[in-house]
């Protein structure tokens, strides 16, 4: 609009001028008549030549990367013609948190100037970065041309996985320490015993050795390793969560569910997840990289809006859950209805974990200290609990805990500002 208004008053002074020349016959009006024409004639050529001959490209070095990652991307800017570039503008526009910086720099004749820009990755979540942008225009701002060059991209930033070096998933009771009486259907690492072939064993199962030594065709046994598999339960449920920004409970238990997974997947085992968000989301169990692909990218995506309970996640993922594996549930509730389905996978021989938070430290970190969130447009700290509300919680989180202790499960409980690693290693 200011561009327009200035061109507008640019055709007012002319027209004016013009008037004025030929009304007076002065000379000293017909060379401001001379002057302005030369002034805007040359801005106006200035200005459609100085996009004309040029190159121009930038690339991304990652198109994912974890929270604490810098993304590192290079613009080339070429001129092929022999008439220099005074003045060029460019930028990428971007939703990334920490955004990408411009830069306004000349172009002389027959060069290249490239560069190097890097900007870290602060938040998850999938972010743009649009085509790039070029603006150059004349000294007095008359005119302006723009080009937009390339496309655009979307860059997935995983959560921040944080590393767990003495933190163990406890062993469920299973079978995998012994011989199995009768044929396990899958390959595990665990190779305990031979026995004769029978008819359905696959070719691949033949222990060579054995046949020779005994005269007759033997085939290895496989018994379950262990705690082979893992299935987290992450609970997002919008009614239990609290504080805001990294050291809220939801960044906080995306990255414990990001780490736990990291680390079993690192340790061959198979992995799912249940995830209780906008709607409830699910992963059967799967190891190797693409499974943790699909984990990263999920939790990567995923946010504290869950309108289902825990408990309603948990009865939708006890069918999946096989004996033998190992449930870690996350979550920051104090409601003791999902205690129910965390008992009957007791019962089912399925090992469990709880990694809890310590509610009232997070509503106090955040209200002692609100910067970490105070740049997402909270400024101000909510107001701190009363006596009643304290002791309500407090009396909550005791009959949590007994009820959890009944069963003899396992709890982690996560506090503000400190490792997960030293939490889970307690």
């Amino acid at each position: 609009m200011s561009r327009l208004l200035r061109r507008l008053q640019l055709l007012v002074i002319g027209l004016v001028l013009v008037v004025a020349a030929f009304s007076t016959g002065l000379p000293f009006l017909f060379y401001l008549v001379y002057l302005a024409i030369l002034v805007v004639g040359g801005a106006y050529v200035l200005t459609r030549l100085g996009l004309s001959d040029l190159e121009a490209g930038y690339a991304v070095n990652q198109l994912s990367g974890h929270v604490g990652d810098r993304l590192k991307v290079t613009y080339t800017l070429r001129n092929t013609s022999r008439i220099p570039k005074f003045w060029l503008e460019v930028h990428n526009p971007t939703s990334l948190p920490a955004g990408l910086p411009g830069r306004a720099i000349p172009l002389g004749p027959q060069t290249e100037r490239s560069w190097l820009v890097k900007t870290p990755l602060t938040r998850r979540g999938h972010f743009r970065v649009e085509p790039l942008q070029i603006r150059t225009g004349d000294p007095f701002g008359f005119f302006e041309s723009s080009a937009a060059v390339g496309t655009g991209v979307t860059v997935v930033v995983y959560p921040r996985v944080e590393p767990l070096p003495l933190w163990k998933l406890p062993a469920a009771n299973i079978d995998g320490s012994h011989a199995m009486p009768e044929r396990t259907l899958q390959t595990s690492p665990l190779a305990t015993t031979v026995r004769p072939w029978a008819p359905g064993d696959a070719f691949n199962r033949i222990h060579w050795k054995s046949t020779a030594r005994h005269g007759d065709i033997q085939v290895k046994e496989f018994d379950l390793e262990q705690t082979a598999d893992a299935w987290i339960v992450l609970d997002l449920d919008r009614a239990g969560q609290v504080g805001r920004g990294d050291e809220s409970t939801v960044e906080v238990a995306v990255r414990a569910a990001a780490s736990i997974a990291d680390r079993a997947i690192r340790e061959n085992r198979a992995v799912g997840l249940t995830v209780n968000a906008h709607r409830v989301a699910q992963l059967p169990p799967d190891r190797g990289g693409r499974q943790h692909l699909k984990i990263m990218q999920l939790l990567a995506a995923v946010d504290g809006d869950g309108t289902s309970p825990l408990s309603e996640a948990l009865i939708a993922t006890v069918p999946r859950i096989r004996r033998g594996m190992t449930a870690v549930v996350i979550t920051p509730s104090l409601d003791r209805d999902w205690v129910k389905p965390i008992a009957a996978l007791r019962s089912r021989g399925v090992g469990c974990v709880v990694v809890s938070f310590d509610v009232g430290e997070f509503e106090q970190f955040t209200i002692d200290d609100p910067r970490p969130w105070a740049a997402g447009g909270h400024p101000e700290a909510p107001e701190p609990p009363d006596a009643v509300a304290l002791a309500a919680r407090a009396q909550r989180v005791r009959a949590l805990r007994h009820a959890l202790s009944e069963f003899d499960v396992t709890v982690y409980t996560v506090r503000p500002a400190i490792a997960l690693g030293e939490v889970l290693a307690s």
